[in-house]
């Protein structure tokens, strides 16, 4: 499987301290993509099942976990790897949520995407289109749907969009960089930009 990075603890993409999973590789390529680095698998971010549930497990075993956000990349597009992921978090936590750039009826078309959508509580489907982003909560953009498919979930769920606004989180990497986690308006990119230059600090643009 390709993952780009984990980290915790995220808690501007769902409900509590969550692990983040970042999968790698789409075919969307949207317009004002928060991620167009992760949109070519390369061997770089190649990781095996069992290092991966390695990773996992040392965060489940030393933090509390209150759930998993998936976003990438696009988590659909090998079904498999992102099958074989569930399988492993789910024995942690069942509050998975997946971002997907397709919309659920094309997903329920597909046998082994229906295997994946059967271990994920909550879904955010659709894709970003930069016009419709403003400031919907958890959403990227506007058109973008929370379908939550295990309903034992429904009222966890109801609450946190209800109470929710969107939030910026820096995490800070080992390299000595910084990763924003979050749902980011249209101009994000470029007040950042404006703001590293006050300060004399460089942006990968």
């Amino acid at each position: 499987m390709y993952v780009a990075r984990i980290l915790y603890p995220v808690e501007v993409l769902g409900p509590g301290k969550r692990i983040g999973i970042w999968m790698v590789g789409c075919k969307h390529k949207c317009k004002g993509c928060s991620n167009p680095e992760l949109w070519v698998q390369t061997p770089n971010y190649c990781i095996s099942a069992e290092k991966f549930k390695e990773l996992i497990q040392s965060i489940c075993d030393n933090f509390p976990v209150d759930g998993f956000t998936i976003s990438g990349g696009e988590p659909f597009l090998v079904p498999n790897d992102l099958n074989q992921m569930l399988d492993i978090i789910k024995f942690y936590c069942k509050d998975i949520l997946v971002y997907s750039g397709y919309k659920l009826e094309t997903l329920q078309n597909d046998e082994e995407c229906l295997k994946c959508l059967s271990k994920i509580a909550v879904l955010i489907d659709g894709l970003y289109i930069e016009e419709l982003n403003n400031n919907s909560f958890i959403r990227g953009s506007s058109n973008q749907r929370i379908i939550v498919l295990n309903k034992s979930f429904e009222e966890k769920y109801h609450r946190y969009a209800a109470n929710g606004k969107n939030q910026i989180q820096n995490f800070m990497l080992k390299s000595g960089g910084f990763i924003s986690v979050g749902i980011t308006g249209k101009n994000f990119k470029d007040d950042l930009i404006n703001v590293a230059a006050t300060k004399d600090l460089l942006i990968d643009k």
